[in-house]
């Protein structure tokens, strides 16, 4: 278990991680992590991997984009997206790993 906070997180804090959270709040964008967990994608490798229409995974990327977890570079005349850093992946990891304890 984790060890107490030493302070109350505050209103800014809170309404971050709750944004945060509201980010990930569908399973199409929790595999959409996993997959870009493993490394950069194009968005028809992430449809070929998930089997999620095009359309969706560039909506959810889309979402992802908006709350700065992941980021896209043009190369050639694809996008590639990544994790912008491993925090999500662990959040997503956790959530993982307590959902599977649930069962």
């Amino acid at each position: 278990m984790a060890e107490p906070r030493d302070a109350i997180v505050d209103e800014h804090a809170a309404d971050a991680a709750a944004a945060l959270l509201k980010a990930l709040a569908h399973p199409g964008r929790i595999r959409i992590i996993g997959e870009l967990a493993e490394g950069d994608r194009c968005v028809h490798e992430l449809v070929d991997a998930l089997g999620i229409a095009q359309p969706t995974v560039s909506q959810h990327l889309q979402v992802l984009r908006a709350a700065r977890l992941v980021s896209a570079t043009r190369v050639g005349k694809e996008q590639r997206y990544e994790l912008r850093d491993q925090h999500v992946r662990h959040i997503v990891d956790d959530a993982l790993i307590h959902a599977a304890e649930l069962d």
